[in-house]
């Protein structure tokens, strides 16, 4: 059965065959003596001390072009890739499954490019409709506007309630619960600092819910033949990459409009063709996985949520 070994294999191969690629177009003549150890060349690196044979006395004017003819062949296989991974994923995915993957921007580097971009976008202040995430406390002058003074004096006063009663001295309780008490009087008495816990560990757990989503993948199709964890790995990470492109855009879309979290409805949308076309199944197969897959994911996503506010809790001061 495949494994993570076999995602990470392939996502090196790719990028070194790339990097090879691009080598080879601005190394030295074969033959020519390398610059470190003045071996003759026999590729774009020196076989006998491994520096890249490369002339690097060049104009400003020529490294700012190199530059440029990096990032548009990154752009160029990435304008090949997402287009495709919106508006035809399921075949995106069964060509890389099927071993096409050349064309294509490593699934797990559009990930992780995706995971920034959402926080990045959740992170801006949006004025239309507030749809971000950030955390506001009710005593900054970024609350809601439709809050009235009165309702945030009652907030006030439930939250220094709160301080009051978990302050209070508890020989009663367990370790644990005297722990999580004073961590909570801590984070309501340093917001900022949680919210800044929140975030960091938030970015890191987001990398969790492949191998969450991999799993109840792997439990829909556990009799589905010629299907392994490799491919529900490869499936979800195109699968959350796109949720993540629309999230962003809805955030975005927040900074200037109002009706960007309609776009959300396109999400089963885009999972019922993605899934279909990727595992090849009917149609009604596909909304039963569909709605186990969502059943799952709530769970998940419900554990994580506990386990970011516990950690978010542990490492606040």
């Amino acid at each position: 059965m495949a494994t993570g070994d076999n995602l990470l294999e392939a996502v090196t191969a790719d990028t070194l065959a790339h990097e090879a690629a691009r080598a080879s177009k601005h190394s030295l003549p074969i033959g020519a003596p390398c610059p470190n150890c003045h071996t003759a060349l026999a590729g774009p690196w020196c076989y006998a001390c491994g520096q890249r044979g490369e002339k690097y006395h060049r104009s400003i004017w020529r490294l700012t072009w190199e530059a440029l003819e990096g990032l548009t062949d990154f752009d160029g296989r990435m304008w090949k890739t997402f287009p495709r991974l919106i508006f035809r994923p399921g075949r995106l995915t069964r060509e890389y499954l099927d071993g096409h993957r050349a064309a294509q921007v490593p699934p797990f580097r559009i990930f992780l490019v995706v995971v920034l971009l959402v926080f990045f976008t959740g992170g801006l202040d949006l004025q239309a409709n507030r749809a971000n995430i950030n955390l506001i406390t009710l005593d900054k002058a970024e609350a809601p506007q439709g809050m009235s003074a009165a309702d945030r004096a009652d907030f006030q006063k439930v939250i220094q309630v709160m301080r009051t009663e978990f302050s209070k001295p508890a020989p009663n309780k367990t370790p644990t619960e005297r722990w999580l008490r004073a961590q909570i009087v801590k984070a309501l008495a340093n917001p900022d600092a949680f919210k800044a816990a929140l975030a960091e560990w938030a970015e890191r757990l987001a990398i969790v819910m492949l191998p969450i989503a991999a799993l109840i993948l792997s439990v829909l199709f556990v009799f589905k033949k010629n299907v392994y964890v490799f491919d529900h790995l490869i499936f979800s990470m195109h699968s959350l990459s796109f949720q993540g492109i629309l999230l962003s855009v809805v955030f975005a879309l927040g900074t200037v409009a109002s009706w960007g979290p309609w776009l959300l409805f396109l999400s089963p949308i885009h999972l019922f063709a993605h899934m279909r076309a990727t595992y090849r199944i009917s149609w009604y197969g596909t909304l039963i996985r569909m709605f186990l897959l969502f059943i799952g994911s709530a769970w998940a996503f419900g554990f994580l949520i506990v386990g970011l506010l516990l950690v978010g809790l542990a490492t606040v001061h």
